[in-house]
C-alpha cells in the first residue's frame, strides 16, 4: 500500500513539471523562429492571425522533438527535488527499493513515448505540411517581398535574382540581373534598368509575372552566342492553370505516406536514403523518451551528496546537447551513406541507453 501511495506521489509530482517542460521547449523554439516571424509582419504585412497559424504549426511539427526533451525535464528535476530533500531516502527506508521508485518515470514515459509516436508519424506531418502550404502560399500573395535588395536570391521559381534597388510596396526593381536555368541546356542571362511583378488573380487562383523593361537577354547554347535587346519582356513566374499542390517533403509525409514510397522499386538510392532516414527518426526518437526517463531518474537520485536546486536544470541543458550533438552526427552519417539510418540513429539511443543503465545501477548501490 506505501508503495502505491510513494509511486502515484512521485508520479504525479513529474506531471506538472512535464507540462511545464512542453510550455518552455515550446517558446525557446519559437523564440529562436521570432526573428523570421517578424520578417513576416513587417516585409510580407501577414496579418497577425496568419502568424498565430504559423506558430500553430510549427508547434506541432516540433512536438516530436520536444516530448523527449520534456520527459528528461520532469523526471531529471522531480528525482533530484525528492533527493535533495531526502525525501529518496525516507522512501528507502520505508523498503522500497530503486526499481519500485522508478516506475513514475516509466510510466510516464511510456505514455510520452505512445504521444511522441503519434505526433511523430500523423500529427507533426500534418502540420509540417500545413506551413509549407501555407508559406508557399504567401510567397504567392508577396511574391515581391521575396526579392532581397544587393542580395542574389537563389531558388526564386527556378531563377536567381539580384537587383541594386527594391520597393516591395510598388513591387519594383531596379538595375536587375537574373539567370534563368529552368532550361538546363540553354541557360538565360537577363540584364534589365527596372521590372516590376505584375499579379493577377483568376478564377483558378493567382499569376504573377515579372515584367523587365529597357534591357538585353544573353544566351549561349553549346558554342553559340546570342544577345537580344529588348525595351519589355514578361518573365512567367507561375500560372493559375499550372501551379498545382507541392509534392510532399519527407518530414511532411505520414507513417503511411513513407511505408507506400519505401516500397516502391523505383526509387534512386539518394530518395531511398532519405526516406529510411526520415522514417528510422520517428521510432529512434519516440524511443528516447524512455532511455530519457531513465536517465533522469538515475542522475536525479542522488542521495550521497546535495546539489543545489539549479543543478537538475543545468544537468538536463547538458545532457541535451550532448544528445543532440550524437544524434546530429549519426543523422549526418546516414545522410552521406555511411551507415544505414537504421544503425546509426539507432547507435545513439543504444549508447545512451547503455549510460542509463550504468547511472541507474550507480544510483541503487
Amino acid at each position: 500500500m506505501r508503495g502505491l501511495q510513494a509511486i502515484r506521489y512521485i508520479f504525479f509530482e513529474t506531471l506538472p513539471a512535464f507540462l511545464m517542460g512542453l510550455g518552455i521547449f515550446i517558446t525557446i523554439l519559437l523564440m529562436l523562429q521570432a526573428l523570421r516571424l517578424t520578417e513576416f509582419v513587417l516585409v510580407h504585412g501577414v496579418k497577425v492571425s496568419t502568424i498565430g497559424q504559423i506558430m500553430l504549426y510549427m508547434s506541432l511539427s516540433f512536438l516530436p522533438v520536444i516530448l523527449p526533451m520534456s520527459t528528461l525535464f520532469s523526471v531529471l528535476l522531480t528525482y533530484n527535488r525528492l533527493s535533495n530533500d531526502s525525501e529518496i531516502v525516507a522512501f528507502k527506508s520505508l523498503g522500497l527499493g530503486m526499481g519500485q521508485l522508478t516506475i513514475p518515470a516509466i510510466v510516464l514515459s511510456v505514455a510520452a513515448t505512445l504521444m511522441s509516436a503519434q505526433t511523430s508519424f500523423y500529427l507533426g506531418p500534418w502540420g509540417n505540411r500545413k506551413f509549407e502550404l501555407l508559406i508557399a502560399d504567401l510567397a504567392r500573395q508577396k511574391v515581391s517581398a521575396a526579392f532581397k535588395e544587393g542580395v542574389f536570391s537563389e531558388g526564386f521559381f527556378d531563377l536567381v535574382v539580384y537587383a541594386n534597388h527594391v520597393d516591395s510596396k510598388d513591387s519594383l526593381l531596379k538595375d536587375v540581373f537574373i539567370y534563368d536555368e529552368r532550361d538546363p541546356k540553354s541557360p538565360v542571362t537577363i540584364i534589365a534598368k527596372t521590372g516590376r511583378v505584375v499579379q493577377e488573380v483568376k478564377d483558378t487562383g493567382q499569376s504573377a509575372l515579372l515584367r523587365l523593361s529597357n534591357g538585353n537577354i544573353h544566351r549561349t547554347n553549346q558554342n553559340t552566342y546570342t544577345k537580344v535587346d529588348f525595351n519589355s519582356y514578361d518573365i512567367n513566374l507561375f500560372d493559375a492553370y499550372q501551379m498545382a499542390d507541392q509534392e510532399k517533403t519527407p518530414p511532411s509525409m505520414t507513417i503511411d505516406d513513407l511505408n507506400s514510397e519505401l516500397k516502391k522499386n523505383t526509387l534512386n538510392v539518394k530518395d531511398r536514403r532519405r526516406l529510411e532516414l526520415e522514417y528510422h527518426r520517428r521510432w529512434s526518437l519516440s524511443g528516447a523518451c524512455l532511455i530519457f526517463a531513465l536517465l533522469g531518474v538515475g542522475l536525479g537520485t542522488v542521495t550521497n551528496r546535495r546539489s543545489s536546486r539549479g543543478g537538475g536544470f543545468v544537468i538536463c541543458l547538458g545532457l541535451l546537447i550532448a544528445y543532440w550533438v550524437c544524434y546530429a552526427g549519426a543523422d549526418n552519417v546516414a545522410q552521406n551513406g555511411y551507415l544505414p539510418a537504421s544503425v546509426s540513429l539507432w547507435l545513439i539511443n543504444v549508447v545512451f541507453l547503455l549510460f542509463a543503465l550504468k547511472i541507474l545501477k550507480r544510483s541503487a548501490a
